[in-house]
C-alpha cells in the first residue's frame, strides 16, 4: 500500500510522527512536506498530494494541520478525493465504510498523537462497505 502524508506548519510534527510509524510498519510513504515549522501556505502541499491520489499514485493520503479544516476543503476541491476530517475513530471507521474516503485530515491542535496513530490504523484496515453506499459516493464527483 502506497500512502501520501502532506501538513502544514502545525500540522508538522504530526507528519513526521505518522511517516515513521506508516514506515516501521512497512508502508510505502511519500512526504508531500512541509519539510519544517515555518508558516505555509497549506494549498501548496495538498492540492500535489490530491493530484497524485487521483492520478492513482497513492492508494490513501493523510493531512494534517491545526484544525484540519483547511487542509480538508482543498483537498475536496479535487474530483477525485473525498477527504473526511477525523477526530474520533468512529468517524474514521464511517468515513471508509460509507463515504469511501481516500484522504482523511486530521486536527493536530485538539487531538494525541496516540489518537492520531488510532485514526490512521482504522482508516487503513476498514473496508468500503460499497451496496447503498456507491451509489451515493459515485455522486459525489458528478455534480
Amino acid at each position: 500500500m502506497k500512502i501520501a502524508v502532506a501538513a502544514d506548519h502545525a500540522g508538522f510534527e504530526y507528519k513526521n510522527h505518522i511517516f515513521k510509524y506508516l514506515t516501521d510498519r512497512g508502508f510505502q510513504v511519500h512526504d508531500f512536506g512541509t519539510y519544517s515549522q515555518d508558516s505555509v501556505d497549506y494549498p501548496d502541499f495538498v492540492h500535489p498530494l490530491a493530484t497524485a491520489i487521483e492520478n492513482k499514485e497513492f492508494d490513501f493520503g493523510f493531512l494534517f494541520c491545526g484544525s484540519g479544516e483547511g487542509v480538508s476543503i482543498t483537498a475536496n476541491k479535487h474530483a477525485g478525493i473525498r477527504c473526511a476530517l477525523c477526530w474520533q475513530n468512529d468517524i474514521a471507521k464511517l468515513s471508509r465504510q460509507h463515504n469511501n474516503a481516500n484522504v482523511m485530515a486530521i486536527p493536530t491542535r485538539f487531538i494525541a498523537k496516540e489518537l492520531a496513530q488510532e485514526l490512521v490504523d482504522t482508516f487503513l484496515s476498514t473496508q468500503f462497505e460499497g451496496g447503498r453506499h456507491e451509489t451515493r459516493v459515485e455522486k459525489i464527483s458528478k455534480w
